[in-house]
């Protein structure tokens, strides 16, 4: 079964982050646009049909991110694909519009991230639903950063197209980052 990642444990994780952000080393300016791409491994848990899926995702990111001092804020999208089953249908495609928040250690950034999540089911049906997580992004060059994340994604009507029920689907990716920041 997916272990998941409450609300109160990132912004707990969040707060803490944020308070210690002061006492650390800032010199990365992180304003501005980024495009990238992103690879990792995503486990599925299909709740109520007990289904259970593992495997990889990959895809496409951008957004633009704004520095103000110690803090940083941005928005983003993401489109991943990726092949996992849902019993007899697939997982193809999850976009994100996402809200993302952190503070700066030296080059790096330790951040919390959230926001709306939509997944496509065997290009049949879709479904609407949102995600938590947190990351770490370290600028290797000027023009150049690289990280991680994990997010858990929740949506409660996946797989079946409406007027028919679906069922909930959970699942957590966990991902590496590559993005030529401009």
């Amino acid at each position: 079964m997916v272990q998941s990642i409450t609300l109160k444990q990132t912004l707990f994780l969040a707060t803490t982050l944020c308070a210690a952000g002061p006492a650390l080393a800032q010199s990365a300016d992180w304003t501005g646009a980024y495009v990238g791409a992103e690879i990792g491994y995503a486990t599925v848990d299909e709740t109520s049909a007990g289904n259970d899926e593992d495997g990889v995702i990959a895809g496409l990111i951008a957004g633009y991110d704004y520095d103000l001092g110690s803090l940083v804020v941005g928005a983003g999208v993401d489109l991943d694909f990726t092949g996992s089953s849902l019993g007899v249908s697939n997982l193809d495609r999850i976009w994100r519009l996402k809200l993302r928040a952190g503070i700066k250690a030296g080059n790096g950034l330790i951040y919390a991230t959230g926001g709306y999540a939509n997944a496509d089911v065997s290009s049949v049906a879709d479904d609407d639903g949102y995600f938590i997580g947190a990351g770490y992004e370290h600028r290797v060059s000027q023009n150049f950063s690289i990280g991680g994340e994990v997010a858990y994604h929740k949506f409660d009507n996946c797989i079946a197209p409406a007027p028919a029920t679906g069922v909930n689907v959970e699942f957590v990716t966990v991902q590496l980052r590559g993005a030529f920041r401009f």
